[in-house]
């Protein structure tokens, strides 16, 4: 039986996408200048990556300075996650 509590960092996948792809997926969901707020609620990000632990998700890209979280729990894009996804684009 599949360790049903993921352990940050692993290798992971959830169905058909990897935990890198939700990691892409979640800047992408920041950085969309056609999707607002671009002022996120952690648990909002999990519904809308349907993951059931979206921390897990946004904390590496916290750690490489992509995203900031704010005292009271929301994450928002840095100004190297939008120099990022405007260099390589938002790749499918």
């Amino acid at each position: 039986m599949p360790d049903e509590n993921p352990t940050p960092g692993e290798n992971l996948t959830r169905g058909d996408r990897s935990f890198g792809d939700m990691e892409r997926d979640a800047l992408y969901l920041l950085t969309d200048p056609g999707r607002q707020p671009p002022l996120w609620s952690v648990p909002d990000i999990g519904r809308e990556l349907a993951y059931f632990d979206p921390e897990c998700v946004i904390t590496p890209l916290l750690r490489v300075g992509l995203i900031y979280k704010t005292s009271d729990g929301f994450v928002f894009a840095t100004p190297a996650a939008y120099h990022l996804v405007g260099l390589v684009g938002h790749v499918a």
